[in-house]
């Protein structure tokens, strides 16, 4: 057995798939599980999981990664959880049965509630307490959803029976078997209900939702004791020390801990942070405001901006078109496209996010001609990727007045496509570092349980052992980007126009 406390367990629950990672003493991955599991898509624009599936599957992979490694619980010292944000759930208090499966952040079927709430003026003060648009991204809308469409749930609500939690809370609550209800600033700061100024609960917004404040979750720092597991789960009991959302932990994993340092993350969306300091930046461009981190009771600000699709416009021709066999032949096959021809894909399958904020659009191929094949279509969508960071890179970039030379730091599985960052570097005009850590997630929460646990250093410590793999330069012209933009740009108002 390994010796006593030697390593942190980081469950990463995700969109797609839940995965363990245990991480030695050094920070360094020593073993990874992985199980996908089912997306339900129930009707046009609607997204959901099973909470059952994703609890088990979250049991498996950690059960996988210690007996692989041979690793007990007194080999651990703490566990990290990092999670798709917004994604809502509502459980039974007494039994922890969820009541309907979990609403995924992707999901639309609120856009009629925040249309309403829109026109009858609320945005305004929303926006002012939480950071946050009107838009069924964010998990307010969906617990309404929640207690006016499953029956008996809003009476229940009300007399205390039902719980609410993003998937970490539901994590926490299963995990310390019903002991502890609660989610960390980051989580919180995403629900549409949390004021990030006064860092609460907001009951005014609660009583415009008609969400009881009962339902809802003690929120603690990032780094904090969140409980221990139940014993029978994992073998032992091993303390829950760290949390963060998906976007906040790789945010924290890529070490942003300055004011004016920016990460962006390609998973299925793509989700640009840029830490703002001690002070949250109201955004002209509407970005969003929210909560980077919280440390010892301080807050850390970012502006974001969230795109809905970036991998899954790969998934698409993969799976959708039968362009692809495998995800990472893409930038392969964009090498070969005709350089003459401007393809363009804006990839609004669920809508457009930041900074358009338009979930009624939908997706749009221009510029094609009768030589158009497979290889112009994979270039056509990885640039939309690059076309859609601009898009966010330039309003944050405008909010906080950031100076010409600001680096990008980028993860996530589309970061390892060398075609794919060198074309984002062409097109935003900046340089773009590639860590040597891709795990920047996991690593995130798994520094912040370390950290909570006193086996891992401060901030500044974590900062220092930060590594660049490779830093993409921009060999585009200035005028071949500008027309590049303007023609993404142009593509972009006709898909909202249709």
């Amino acid at each position: 057995m390994t010796a006593p406390k030697a390593h942190i367990l980081a469950i990463d629950q995700g969109t797609t798939s839940t995965r363990a990672i245990l991480f030695d003493g050094a920070m360094k991955v020593a073993g990874v599980a992985q199980r996908e599991f089912t997306q339900h898509f129930p009707a046009a624009g609607w997204v959901e999981h099973d909470a059952e599936e994703i609890w088990e599957t979250t049991v498996a992979v950690c059960r996988e990664v210690l007996q692989a490694r041979d690793i007990g619980p007194e080999g651990i010292a703490a566990i990290g959880i990092t999670n798709q944000r917004e994604t809502t759930l509502v459980w039974d208090r007494a039994s922890g049965r969820p009541l309907h499966r979990a609403i995924v952040w992707q999901d639309r079927r609120t856009a009629d509630i925040c249309t309403a709430l829109r026109d009858a003026g609320h945005e305004p003060a929303v926006t002012a307490a939480t950071g946050l648009l009107l838009d069924p991204y964010f998990s307010g809308t969906k617990v309404k959803w929640f207690l006016d469409n499953v029956d008996g749930a809003r009476a229940r609500a009300d007399r205390g029976e039902l719980l609410f939690g993003t998937i970490d809370s539901f994590l926490i609550w299963r995990l310390t078997g019903g002991r502890v209800h609660a989610t960390d600033a980051t989580n919180a700061a995403r629900t549409l209900l949390f004021d990030i100024n006064e860092g609460r609960w907001s009951p005014e917004i609660c009583d415009l939702l008609g969400v009881p404040m009962s339902m809802l979750p003690e929120v603690r720092d990032c780094a904090a004791e969140f409980g221990e597991t139940e014993p029978e789960l994992l073998g032992g009991p091993i303390s829950i020390r760290g949390v963060a959302g998906d976007q906040q932990a790789a945010t924290i994993g890529q070490a942003c801990f300055s004011p004016g340092m920016m990460k962006s993350t390609y998973g299925t969306g793509c989700f640009a942070l840029l830490n703002t300091g001690d002070a949250p930046v109201t955004s002209q461009n509407r970005m969003l405001t929210t909560i980077a981190y919280q440390l010892d009771g301080k807050r850390a600000y970012a502006l974001e901006g969230s795109i809905f699709v970036a991998g899954a416009v790969v998934q698409w021709l993969r799976d959708g078109l039968g362009v692809l066999q495998a995800a990472n032949q893409s930038g392969d096959l964009a090498r070969k496209a005709d350089p003459a021809q401007s393809v363009t894909i804006v990839p609004a399958f669920t809508g457009l996010g930041a900074p358009y904020w338009r979930p009624d659009c939908r997706g749009a191929v221009f510029g094609l001609t009768r030589n158009s094949g497979p290889a112009e279509f994979a270039r056509a969508a990885l640039e939309s990727v690059a076309f859609q960071t601009r898009d966010l890179w330039q309003a944050m970039r405008a909010d906080w007045g950031a100076e010409a030379d600001t680096v990008l730091r980028v993860d996530g599985g589309m970061s390892a496509s060398n075609w794919t960052m060198q074309a984002l570097a062409d097109i935003l005009g900046a340089p773009v570092d590639r860590p040597v850590m891709q795990e920047t997630t996991a690593l995130g929460a798994a520094w912040l349980a370390g950290m909570q646990a006193g086996v891992y250093p401060d901030a500044e410590g974590f900062a220092a052992t930060w590594a660049l793999d490779r830093q993409f330069v921009p060999a585009m012209s200035e005028p071949d980007r500008e027309t590049a933009n303007d023609r993404w740009k142009r593509a972009v108002q006709a898909a909202m126009s249709y």
